[in-house]
């Protein structure tokens, strides 16, 4: 079929079909925790049952790395005998939670869907935390079972020395053995509610502790259908072929990018998993696009800057990569030009997009036509998303007027676990989520005018500065500190603090270095520090005037 001139009138046509009353993807308005909004009605209803459905690939290829290929059928098998292994010998049930510390891997994706076979609640530990910050999750979580890879095997055993036992299993180990322990294990039967909680994934916390972003199954299947929506609108207008598409998965399965919006929906559209495993490395990359002719990938800019400065396109045929995205983290209007000027699979397919883990997926996406027409813009709200734009007193504010972002859609996360007080202060009564970032919204387009208060992201990761600050505070010798971002060029941001020392019991910056090895994670420690025994800058009611601290 040959689109007309009129380019967004067929779109609009095209959506209308898929979409409309009685299309494969209807959107009609359904009642979500007590608020209407808009919903894709032929979701599907559960996790389980979105996995029973994808064994109907059969020997289709569901998870690839450079060793291996597991196909739907062989993880629909894994995952039955894991899931009658975790409920009959450790007792998971409904509600339960599971703890998964490693590295990307087939039994983490393994593991993740066992969990969520038994209508058990899947929680994502983050694979760079340091003793301290896993004895907090556990603690904070309270999982039934921990299933860690050998790297962190020793740091678990840390961080679990003052808590009660807990049952352990390997993934490199025990996990391949249970997986084909049970030949003849049918999958779960569980009555499960939309609105269950289904994963509890980390976000460093503004006071200090982080949070678990609790998602429901709604949440997940909402995604889910969304990725099926889009793989529709490409088919409609001739844009795959015959083969399923193939995903690159380089960001880690403990955030939304590789679990929610990859390994998850690919179960639900027969798609395949490319899993890169192990440090970036863009040859590697760049080999293994070559090999299994990838042809989507989403990147955070960190990974875009090395392809720019060390990709060399002459040695690997990457022309099956046909879509482009930067995600996870801001990119300047710079480094999208540079892409598309230096790397070939960037040039017509870059996009970008905005979203964060409370919202499950991209809020607004921006397609290679927005960007090229607007620099600097995210893009406009997905499907089914609402976005405004809030003055101080949550009032709406008119189109082209900076104040806060704020979305309301079935993305939305259900809340925060075991804190109610958090959960009230980000979503209000009417489910809106109030993101804490600022921005301007202006012909159907989001753009951002800055960041949440004083984080600093560096190459996609979050870093909240209290929680730095908290933990450098108890450090001996250590009167007060700040901790601020400062640009990078690959990173984006890195981390710094000045630190406000006890004249009489001063601390070196080796001690500070030492100890934040021991306390936090690799990504969170300053990489630069300013010793002092100056005050630290305050305002009226004693708080630390931040910008007038300087490296």
């Amino acid at each position: 079929m040959t689109a007309p001139a009129d380019l967004q009138a067929y779109v609009a046509q095209v959506m209308g079909k898929l979409t409309g009353p009685g299309g494969p993807f209807e959107i009609a308005e359904e009642d979500v925790l007590g608020t209407r909004m808009p919903v894709i009605t032929t979701r599907n209803q559960s996790l389980p049952e979105l996995l029973a459905q994808a064994e109907s690939y059969g020997e289709r290829d569901y998870l690839v790395t450079e060793d291996r290929h597991v196909s739907f059928a062989e993880h629909g098998a894994a995952v039955r005998s894991l899931a009658q292994e975790l409920a009959d010998t450790y007792g998971v049930g409904k509600g339960d939670r599971v703890a998964i510390l490693g590295a990307n891997s087939p039994e983490w994706v393994e593991a993740f869907w066992a969990v969520a076979s038994l209508g058990a609640i899947a929680v994502g530990f983050n694979a760079w935390w340091t003793p301290p910050e896993i004895t907090f999750a556990i603690g904070h979580s309270e999982p039934t079972v921990i299933l860690v890879d050998r790297k962190r095997a020793p740091l678990l055993e840390q961080a679990t020395v003052s808590l009660p036992p807990l049952p352990v299993l390997g993934l490199e180990d025990d996990v391949p053995r249970l997986a084909t322990a049970h030949p003849d294990a049918v999958a779960p039967v569980v009555e499960l509610d939309e609105d269950d909680p289904a994963v509890i994934l980390y976000t460093s916390g503004t006071s200090g502790r982080p949070k678990g972003v609790v998602h429901s199954q709604r949440n997940l299947l909402a995604v889910v259908s969304y990725h099926q929506l889009n793989d529709a609108l490409l088919a409609a207008f001739g844009q795959t072929g015959p083969e399923p598409l193939r995903y690159l998965l380089t960001s880690p399965l403990f955030h939304i990018a590789s679990l929610h919006n990859l390994a998850v929906p690919r179960l639900g559209t027969g798609s395949v998993v490319v899993m890169y495993q192990g440090a970036f490395d863009v040859d590697r990359v760049l080999s293994l696009i070559e090999r299994e002719r990838v042809t989507n990938w989403g990147a955070v800019p960190t990974m875009a800057s090395r392809l720019l400065e060390q990709g060399d396109f002459t040695k690997y045929d990457t022309s099956s990569l046909t879509a482009f995205a930067l995600a996870s983290a801001p990119s300047s209007i710079a480094l999208k030009d540079k892409l598309r000027n230096h790397v070939p699979f960037a040039k017509d397919a870059l996009v970008d997009s905005y979203g964060m883990t409370e919202s499950s997926t991209a809020a607004t996406v921006a397609t290679a036509a927005d960007l090229a027409a607007n620099p600097g813009t995210l893009g406009r709200p997905i499907v089914t998303v609402a976005l405004e734009i809030r003055d101080p007193f949550g009032d709406r504010l008119p189109d082209g007027e900076e104040g806060e972002v704020c979305v309301r859609s079935p993305f939305v996360m259900l809340g925060y676990w075991n804190n109610p007080e958090a959960t009230a202060q980000a979503i209000d009564s009417g489910r809106w989520l109030r993101t804490g970032d600022i921005g301007v919204f202006e012909n159907g387009m989001l753009r951002l005018t800055t960041r949440r208060s004083d984080l600093i992201l560096r190459g996609g990761e979050n870093v909240y500065p209290v929680e730095v600050e908290q933990s450098l505070d108890e450090c001996p010798g250590v009167v007060e500190c700040v901790v601020y971002g400062v640009a990078h060029a690959d990173l984006g941001q890195e981390v710094a603090a000045v630190v406000v020392t006890d004249p009489a019991n001063q601390v070196t910056e080796d001690q500070l270095r030492t100890y934040a090895e021991e306390h936090l994670a690799y990504y969170k420690r300053p990489v630069r520090y300013r010793i002092t025994t100056d005050a630290l800058p305050r305002n009226a009611t004693g708080k630390i005037i931040r910008r007038e601290v300087t490296g």
